[in-house]
C-alpha cells in the first residue's frame, strides 16, 4: 500500500482513490502540484480509478479551514486551554480532528511530542505551517489512524460526535491512552445532519456513562454537563454559536 506525501503533508489514507472521489477537485491540485514524474503518474492513475461525483467535499473543508483561521483567538479554545493546563504532563499527546491545529500547536509547548490528525488536506496543510519541531499533522482518518498500538498520553478529540459514529470513535479514543492518563472530550451534541446524521448518538448522560464504562473516572469539573460558549465567525454578517460540553477523564485501569 502506497501513501503519498503532497507538499510535505504525508496523506494516510487507506483507500486514496476513495479519498479523492469524495474531492476531484483537490485531485485536480495534487496533479499540478506534483513535483516529480512519479508522483504525477501515481495522482493521474488514481483519478482515472474514480467515478464522477456531483458533490466535492474539499470545498466545504477549504471554506472550513478558512473560518478557523479566522477563529483561532475564540475564547471556546482559551476555555479549553484553562482545562488542560492542570494536566499538560510533558509526554506524547495526540489530537483526533485537529483542523488547522489550534490545540495541538498550544500541547506541543507543554509536551515532549504533539500529533494532530484531520480529514481536510487544507486544515492540516494550515496546521503544518507551524514551526514547532517536537509536532506533526497527517491527513487521516480517525477510525482508520496510522498509529497502530501506540498509546498516549493525552488524547484529544473536540466537538467530532456528530462526524464519527460516536461509540467506534469512543472506544478507540479511549484505546489510545496510557494507564492514569487523560481523555479529552468536548461536543454540542448537534447530531440533525439529515442523511449524514450519525446512527447511535451520544448525549451529556449517555456519554458520561460510556466513558465510565471504558474504565475513566470523569474529572470532577466535568462531571456535570457544561455549556462552553463556542462563537464561530462565519463572515461579516454572520455568526454561528454553539454549547458545547466538555468532558476530562482519567483512566484508571
Amino acid at each position: 500500500m502506497y501513501f503519498p506525501i503532497i507538499n510535505a503533508i504525508p496523506i494516510l489514507w487507506n483507500d486514496f482513490a476513495n479519498y479523492l472521489s469524495n474531492r476531484p477537485r483537490l485531485g485536480g491540485e495534487f496533479l499540478t502540484s506534483a513535483n516529480t514524474s512519479k508522483m504525477r503518474s501515481f495522482v493521474k492513475q488514481t483519478l482515472s480509478k474514480i467515478r464522477k461525483n456531483p458533490s466535492d467535499q474539499s470545498i466545504v473543508e477549504k471554506r472550513w479551514s478558512e473560518i478557523y483561521k479566522q477563529n483561532k483567538n475564540s475564547t471556546f479554545y482559551c476555555k479549553i486551554k484553562e482545562h488542560l493546563r492542570p494536566i499538560a504532563n510533558s509526554g506524547v499527546v495526540l489530537e483526533h480532528g485537529c483542523s488547522i491545529g489550534i490545540m495541538t500547536q498550544h500541547l506541543a509547548k507543554t509536551n515532549r511530542l504533539a500529533f494532530g490528525i484531520d480529514k481536510s488536506y487544507y486544515a492540516i496543510s494550515e496546521a503544518k505551517k507551524s514551526k514547532l519541531k517536537n509536532l506533526d499533522f497527517f491527513v487521516a482518518d480517525s477510525l482508520e489512524h496510522p498509529f497502530g498500538k501506540t498509546k498516549f498520553d493525552l488524547v484529544l478529540g473536540l466537538n467530532l460526535f456528530e462526524l464519527i459514529e460516536p461509540k467506534p470513535l469512543l472506544k478507540l479514543l479511549a484505546g489510545q491512552v496510557r494507564k492514569k492518563e487523560w481523555l479529552v472530550l468536548s461536543d454540542p451534541y448537534d447530531f440533525d445532519r439529515g442523511a449524514k446524521s450519525v446512527k447511535e448518538p451520544l448525549y451529556e448522560d449517555s456519554i458520561r456513562k460510556e466513558i465510565t464504562r471504558q474504565g475513566f473516572a470523569i474529572s470532577k469539573k466535568t462531571t456535570k454537563p457544561s455549556h462552553l460558549l463556542w462563537d464561530l465567525r462565519l463572515y461579516s454578517r454572520a455568526n454561528l454559536q454553539y454549547k458545547v460540553d466538555l468532558i476530562i477523564g482519567k483512566k484508571t485501569r
